[in-house]
């Protein structure tokens, strides 16, 4: 979220408690990117607040948390003080959520991670609810490669390199012929928590269909291991096509991560060793 919004984005969130009967005197920052997420006090809520543009999606993410949270998955829960829904105030759409207080250790172990990651698919399998495709994902930053009007600092051979991989590996996925389910989209460390309710992923608005490895893609690699039949082929087809989507997401003129640059140059890299890694040629 542009800087300059940030203000009323807080003071929306702030008024939206208030109207429901939460006292919302401070708010903390925890995370800013394409949309800001606070930590009310003393309430002790979270809000998660992003344009009105995306109002269709943050209804999207509190009805499949709303779902999940019946299933007994690991996911973060919306706030059972209010209602389940979304808050339109002042041009921004607004989500409360249950807030936790990390426990240590920090660090997952693999084995523990891909656990948690199998019993979130197996709730995710008891859902029934129309969701975007993996593809459709896919087909988006291709679409963003593809005009120079959205990624104009994006230098020309790595435009052709992103486009053939999205390309190439789009097809190589769906043809690879996987058992496709309800997904969570980006369960990547960031979207972990770790409480004294144990793992709970959040951040489902990225929520799609497609196989299970797709999904495990995002986590670190030696979580694969650890997922029972796991097809480790697509895992690592479905890893260098992750990459490639969030190196794109770093050039679009309109990304709000902080440092998203940087972490696009990077990933870039790290993208250029794994198609040596795989034998994938993308010339």
């Amino acid at each position: 979220m542009q800087a300059s919004e940030v203000p009323r984005a807080v003071a929306a969130a702030r008024s939206t408690a208030s109207i429901l009967g939460l006292t919302a005197d401070d708010a903390i920052v925890l995370n800013d990117s394409n949309r800001l997420v606070l930590r009310l006090l003393p309430c002790d809520i979270v809000a998660r607040v992003a344009h009105i543009a995306h109002q269709a999606g943050a209804a999207f993410e509190v009805e499949l948390a709303r779902r999940l949270a019946q299933t007994e998955s690991p996911v973060a829960t919306l706030d059972p003080r209010v209602e389940p829904q979304i808050y339109v105030r002042d041009g921004f759409v607004v989500t409360l959520w249950t807030y936790y207080e990390g426990v240590p250790p920090r660090e997952v172990a693999p084995a523990e991670y891909a656990h948690a990651l199998e019993r979130l698919h197996a709730g995710m399998r008891q859902i029934d609810m129309a969701t975007p495709h993996f593809t459709d994902r896919v087909a988006e930053a291709q679409r963003l490669v593809g005009s120079r009007d959205h990624t104009p600092d994006l230098p020309e051979a790595d435009r052709e390199l992103l486009s053939n991989t999205l390309r190439s590996l789009r097809q190589a996925v769906v043809e690879r012929g996987g058992a496709e389910q309800l997904l969570h989209g980006e369960p990547h460390p960031g979207n972990l928590l770790r409480t004294k309710n144990g793992l709970l992923f959040a951040d489902l608005e990225t929520a799609c269909r497609g196989p299970v490895e797709f999904d495990i893609a995002h986590a670190p690699e030696a979580v694969s291991a650890h997922y029972e039949d796991a097809d480790q082929q697509l895992v690592g087809l479905c890893r260098v096509l992750m990459l490639a989507m969030i190196v794109t997401w770093r050039w679009h003129r309109d990304d709000d991560l902080p440092n998203g640059r940087q972490l696009g140059l990077a990933w870039l890299n790290e993208m250029r060793a794994a198609l040596e890694r795989y034998g994938l040629d993308m010339a």
